[in-house]
């Protein structure tokens, strides 16, 4: 839990998380404070990355502080400021429980600071604005880093795409994220590799990420989706034997020809007009029935361009089995029904991942 006006981007869960102060990483106000109880499940203890703890300097850190309390043990870690920073930047607890403390009174710089932390059982965190450097000489390797949750909407760019990779000098957590092998809301292991670089990164819309087109580097990040033994081919286009809608859009044009917006137009691999509803229509919805059950794990949307500037926004995902009983798709945290990000524009696919993957006949 987190507490104060001093709070800036926080994502907590029991196994790992990633905090940060008001206004990070531009100076954090005046006069703030905010209090992060931490809580790990019983018989681990809690690791903290720091990531970035720039405060004003002052004697005893008295205008500006970080300050960590392990109330099981009573053991104090700090206070904390740009003359008083911590000796490591890794800072391993025997607790299960950390209160993290910032204060702040008038001052005139700081970006305040970041913090990441996971649990015993995921040792080897990955600090959530570190970007990832070269050996020399440079070496094709393949390493696994633990990310926290919360690293989508931290400070830091990212270069290119799931498909193409990334530019190495990119924040290897967040484009983890983009690339679709874990999710924001619980992070996870995950398992890469540096490889040769490519000239150009075309930037790409996925996962509520937006990536920068980037130029040649040396290296880039491949991230590798582990697939379920049953399903080896993951990455495969999935066929889809039938389309369905709630509705579809008859159109008559300015010279008075039909022309039929009809589900089975929904194809991503269609030329001319797509799938649409009828105008007006609500709780619109498109079924895909894939033949047998399958083991789903994405999705790619795109608008019509076809004279009309037409694209879905965001949407939900359903799923049967039998395509009478639909189960509505909540992802990671299963607290309440997800809301993917759609398209900007008509032009653009957007990819968005399943986290845990589907398994159906009829997705919605």
């Amino acid at each position: 839990v987190s507490a104060g006006n001093g709070c800036g981007h926080t994502l907590l869960t029991p196994h790992s998380g990633t905090l940060s102060s008001k206004n990070y990483p531009g100076t954090y106000p005046n006069h703030t404070m905010c209090c992060w109880r931490l809580q790990a499940p019983p018989g681990t203890s809690l690791l903290l990355a720091f990531g970035d703890v720039d405060l004003e300097p002052s004697e005893h850190c008295a205008h500006s502080s970080l300050l960590l309390a392990d109330p099981q043990t009573g053991t104090a870690y700090g206070p904390y400021c740009r003359n008083s920073v911590p000796s490591a930047p890794l800072l391993v607890t025997n607790s299960s429980t950390v209160t993290v403390l910032f204060n702040s009174t008038s001052h005139r710089s700081g970006r305040g600071l970041l913090l990441s932390y996971a649990t015993s059982q995921h040792p080897g965190t990955h600090y959530t604005q570190e970007h990832v450097r070269e050996p020399d000489p440079p070496l094709t390797m393949c390493f696994s880093v633990y990310c926290p949750a919360g690293c989508k909407d931290i400070h830091g760019d990212i270069w290119g795409n799931p498909s193409q990779g990334y530019r190495d000098t990119s924040v290897l957590c967040k484009a983890a994220v983009h690339a679709g092998v874990i999710a924001d809301e619980l992070g996870g292991q995950v398992t890469l590799s540096r490889e040769k670089g490519i000239t150009l990164y075309e930037s790409a819309f996925a996962n509520g990420l937006r990536s920068k087109r980037g130029s040649l580097s040396e290296k880039r990040l491949v991230f590798h989706k582990v697939c379920y033994l049953l399903f080896p081919a993951c990455d495969d286009v999935l066929e889809v034997v039938a389309f369905n809608a709630s509705s579809w859009w008859h159109e008559v044009d300015v010279l008075g020809q039909d022309r039929a917006w009809v589900a089975e137009r929904a194809a991503l691999s269609t030329t001319g007009h797509s799938w649409a509803a009828k105008p007006d229509a609500e709780a619109a919805w498109l079924e895909l029935d894939l033949g047998t059950r399958r083991n789903v794990t994405g999705i790619i949307t795109k608008g019509s361009s076809e004279q009309h500037d037409y694209y879905v926004t965001s949407y939900h995902v359903s799923s049967s089995r039998d395509g009478k009983n639909w189960r509505p798709y909540r992802g990671s945290s299963g607290q309440e029904d997800k809301v993917f990000e759609g398209n900007a524009d008509s032009q653009g696919e957007v990819s968005n991942t399943f986290i845990p993957p589907i398994v159906a006949r009829y997705i919605r």
